[in-house]
């Protein structure tokens, strides 16, 4: 199976969950992709093209590239793994030195009520330092697949990432 690995904004395709992923044996595709350059639309766009046309079993996706593989799973019915996600990106990303249009945001984000939750699979850092909308993540998205890590941080490498996609791969 391929998984999409989409990375946080001003992250690494070979960030935390890439690592986790390939450790566990997974063909993964994780582009990299300069938020700043592009916009939500192409992004989504390119992303999206991506999930199709290469034919990925699943999605991951870290902070706001949480977003975007949330957005792409309840358009195409995907299961997804987030990790941190950023699920409110017009309220976040400024505070982050994000310069771009969060207008285009909005919209992408009404997606979300399409999600499937019981193919959502979530684990946050109790201790995120980078985002403080966890609160509402939970709330949209149930306690049936959510983990919070107590002592976690924004970062993968402080959550046991590859024992919990083991998990739900495994489940597969």
């Amino acid at each position: 199976m391929t998984i999409l690995n989409i990375h946080g904004y001003k992250g690494s395709p070979h960030n935390s969950a890439y690592k986790a992923l390939k450790a566990l044996g997974c063909d993964v595709i994780s582009p990299d992709i300069d938020y700043d350059k592009l916009s939500p639309e192409e992004t989504l766009g390119m992303l999206y093209r991506c999930a199709v046309n290469i034919k990925v079993g699943f999605i991951v996706g870290s902070s706001l590239g949480g977003f975007y593989a949330a957005v792409i799973s309840a358009r195409l019915g995907m299961p997804v793994i987030l990790i941190n996600p950023c699920l409110l990106p017009f309220l976040s990303l400024t505070k982050l030195g994000y310069e771009g249009n969060i207008k285009p945001f909005i919209p992408m984000f009404g997606e979300l009520s399409g999600l499937d939750v019981s193919k959502t699979h979530t684990i946050v850092g109790g201790c995120d330092e980078v985002l403080d909308t966890h609160g509402f993540t939970a709330a949209l998205l149930g306690d049936g697949h959510y983990k919070v890590i107590p002592d976690g941080k924004h970062s993968g490498d402080t959550l046991p990432l590859e024992s919990f996609f083991g998990e739900i791969l495994a489940e597969c």
